[in-house]
């Protein structure tokens, strides 16, 4: 998805996250490079481009971007958040062997259990965990 920086500033303004060339950077990232990326992998692959580019800069970013539902910080294992900026409620796959994490789409009303129906649900996570097509090929 390529958004221009005319219109990542329009949503940033209706959004209340200040504007600036590296968070729009990062959130262009994140929009083309649909890898579920996380904090450190986004740094890595911008500090050439942004030499002053910090870690803290990516973490505040993101966590700004989170914050005002652009992002969702996606969190199959305990110690690894990822970034995904594609709100929509859908699923996550992530491969054992590649670690390749697949996006899937997901029937809402299968994962609205009854007993939550007057409950405010704000986020729907769905993972599974496996082995993908590619992997079980090479094997």
């Amino acid at each position: 998805m390529d958004v221009s920086a005319d219109a990542l500033m329009d949503i940033f303004k209706n959004r209340g996250i200040r504007s600036s060339y590296t968070r729009m950077r990062i959130m262009q990232y994140l929009m083309v490079n649909r890898n579920h990326s996380t904090a450190d992998e986004i740094y890595g692959s911008l500090v050439e481009e942004i030499p002053t580019l910090s870690r803290t800069t990516v973490y505040n970013s993101l966590h700004a971007f989170v914050e005002a539902g652009l992002a969702r910080v996606v969190t199959i294992e305990d110690n690894e958040a990822r970034y995904d900026a594609d709100i929509s409620d859908h699923g996550h796959f992530k491969c054992d062997s590649c670690g390749r994490i697949y996006d899937f789409t997901v029937d809402v009303d299968c994962i609205q259990p009854k007993a939550l129906e007057k409950f405010r649900i704000n986020q729907r996570d769905v993972y599974f965990k496996g082995i993908c097509l590619g992997c079980l090929d090479n094997k």
